[in-house]
C-alpha cells in the first residue's frame, strides 16, 4: 500500500472517503435501496441471459406445459417457457427479477419525492436533480423493454401500444415507428432490438447516470434536516467507515432477502396463461406493470379527438400518448429552475425544508402525483368494472372527470393546509456557503460533523 500511495497519493483520497459523514435519517437510505435493487437486477438478469433466445423466429413448443404443447411460438417465448419450467431456479430468478424491477421504479420515485418535497434540488444540486430524473426515465424504459422480451400476448399488446404512440407523432411518426420496430408492426426485428436495449444500452446509461449522481453527491455533500447542530456549513451523522458501511451492507442483504422471499411466494407475469403473442388477439383484462399503467389509463379515457393540422389528421393517440406525458415530465424535470426563477432564490441550500414551508411546491407535487394516480386507476377500468359490477363506459366518464377535478382539488387543499401550517415561508438563514475543502469534527449530539473550510 505504501508503494502504491507513493506513486498515486491514493491514501489521502481513501482516508477522506472513509471519513465521509452521512446524515442519520431513514429517508436517505431510499437512494441506497434503489442502488441495491439495480445490483440485484444485474445479477438475476445475467443469469437469465444464459437461457434467453432473443429471436422472433417461429418454433414448435415441446416443453412440459401441456396446454401449449405442439403450438407455434416464437423462439423468445419458447426460451422463457424453458427457463420457467426446465431450468433449475429459473422461475425463481424470473420472479425475483420482475418483482425487483417493480420495486426499483417505486423506490426511485419515492427518492425523487423526498428530494422534491424537501427542496433538496435547489442550488447547487439542480444538475443532480436532472440526473436523478433521467434515472427514473431510464428505469421505466428498462422495465418496458424487459417486460416485452417474453413475447407473450400481454407484452405484445404493450408493444403494439408503444408502436401506435410513435406512429401518431405528426409528420415523422411513420419513420420513427419503422426505425424503432424495424418495419410495420409486428416485425421479427423488434425482439432483438429490445434485447440489445435492455441488456446493453440502457444498463450502460443507468450505470453512467448512477456514477455521475454519486460523484455530484460527493462534490456537493449531503443535505440534511434541520435541528440540533445541523447548519448550512456542516453535515451531522455517521462516518462512512465503519458505521455507514455496516448499515448499508446489512440493508443490502435485507433488501435481497425480502425480494427473494416475494419472488418465491408470489406469482408474477405467468406467460403460460397468456400464451404466445398473436397480432390478431388482445388478452382481457390486459394490465401493464404499474409504472406504465398511467399511460395506459390516459389512452383509455382520452376522448377521440383528432384535429387536422396542415391537412394531416393527428391521431387520437398522440395527445394522451405523447403530449400529456411530455408536458408532465417536462414540468417535473425543470421544476428547480422554474422555482428558482419565480422565487428569485439563487442561494445555495444545504438544509432541507419541511414540505409545508413551500405551499406551491407541496400543492403542485401532490397534484401531479394525484394525476398519475387517477390515470393509473383508469388503466384498470375493465378490471374495476368487473369487480364493482358496472360497465366500462361509466368508469371511463368518471375517470375523465376525476383526472380534471381531483388534481385541482388536491392542489387547493394542500396549498391551504401548507399556508395555515407555515405562515411567512421557510425559516432558514439562506447563507451562501462556498464549496471548499471539508474537515470533520465530533458534534455536540454525539455524531460527527463534516464542516466547510
Amino acid at each position: 500500500m505504501g508503494w502504491l500511495d507513493g506513486r498515486t497519493g491514493i491514501a489521502r483520497v481513501v482516508r477522506a472517503a472513509l471519513r465521509k459523514v452521512f446524515p442519520d435519517h431513514w429517508s436517505f437510505l431510499l437512494g441506497e435501496i434503489a442502488l441495491f435493487c439495480f445490483v440485484i437486477l444485474l445479477a438475476t438478469g445475467t443469469f437469465m441471459t444464459f437461457f434467453y433466445v432473443p429471436s422472433a423466429e417461429p418454433v414448435i413448443y415441446d416443453g412440459p406445459y401441456q396446454p401449449l404443447r405442439g403450438q407455434e411460438v416464437s423462439a423468445a417465448f419458447n426460451s422463457v417457457m424453458d427457463l420457467s419450467f426446465d431450468v433449475r431456479a429459473g422461475l425463481l430468478m424470473r420472479q425475483i427479477h420482475h418483482w425487483t424491477a417493480l420495486t426499483f421504479v417505486a423506490v426511485v420515485i419515492l427518492h425523487l419525492c423526498r428530494v422534491f418535497f424537501t427542496g433538496a434540488f435547489r442550488r447547487p444540486r439542480e444538475l443532480n436533480w436532472l440526473v436523478g430524473f433521467g434515472l427514473l426515465v431510464l428505469a421505466i424504459a428498462e422495465g418496458f423493454t424487459g417486460y416485452s422480451l417474453p413475447d407473450d400476448l400481454l407484452s405484445g399488446t404493450g408493444a403494439r401500444i408503444a408502436y401506435s404512440a410513435l406512429l401518431s407523432v405528426p409528420f415523422i411518426g411513420p419513420w420513427l415507428a419503422s426505425l424503432a420496430f424495424g418495419g410495420e408492426f409486428p416485425t421479427e426485428a423488434i425482439i432483438p432490438r429490445l434485447f440489445v436495449l435492455h441488456v446493453l444500452f440502457l444498463p450502460a446509461l443507468v450505470i453512467g447516470a448512477i456514477t455521475i449522481h454519486i460523484v455530484l453527491l460527493v462534490i456537493h455533500k449531503h443535505t440534511q434536516y434541520r435541528g440540533g447542530v445541523a447548519s448550512e456549513a456542516n453535515v451531522v451523522g455517521r462516518y462512512f467507515w465503519p458505521g455507514q458501511v455496516f448499515l448499508s451492507t446489512g440493508l443490502f442483504f435485507l433488501t435481497a432477502a425480502i425480494l427473494a422471499l416475494i419472488g418465491g411466494l408470489f406469482q408474477v407475469n405467468p406467460i403460460w396463461l397468456y400464451g404466445p403473442f398473436d397480432a390478431s388477439v388482445v388478452s382481457s383484462p390486459a394490465q401493464p406493470d404499474w409504472y406504465v399503467g398511467w399511460l395506459d389509463g390516459a389512452l383509455r379515457i382520452f376522448p377521440p379527438f383528432e384535429p387536422v393540422i396542415l391537412g394531416i389528421t393527428i391521431p387520437a393517440v398522440f395527445l394522451p400518448g405523447i403530449v400529456l406525458p411530455g408536458i408532465l415530465f417536462t414540468i417535473v424535470a425543470l421544476w428547480p429552475f422554474v422555482e428558482a426563477r419565480i422565487t428569485r432564490d439563487h442561494r445555495e441550500h444545504h438544509l432541507l425544508d419541511d414540505p409545508w414551508d413551500h405551499p406551491v411546491r407541496l400543492a403542485s407535487g401532490l397534484a401531479i402525483l394525484t394525476a398519475f394516480g387517477v390515470l393509473t386507476l383508469a388503466g384498470g377500468n375493465d378490471v374495476l368494472a368487473f369487480y364493482f359490477g358496472t360497465d366500462v363506459e361509466t368508469l371511463t366518464v368518471l375517470f375523465r372527470w376525476l383526472s380534471l377535478i381531483l388534481p385541482i382539488a388536491v392542489w387547493l387543499i394542500a396549498w391551504q393546509f401548507a399556508r395555515t401550517r407555515s405562515r411567512g415561508g421557510p425559516d432558514e438563514p439562506g447563507h451562501d456557503v462556498p464549496l471548499a475543502g471539508t474537515s470533520v469534527r465530533r458534534g455536540a449530539s454525539g455524531g460527527f460533523e463534516e464542516i466547510e473550510q
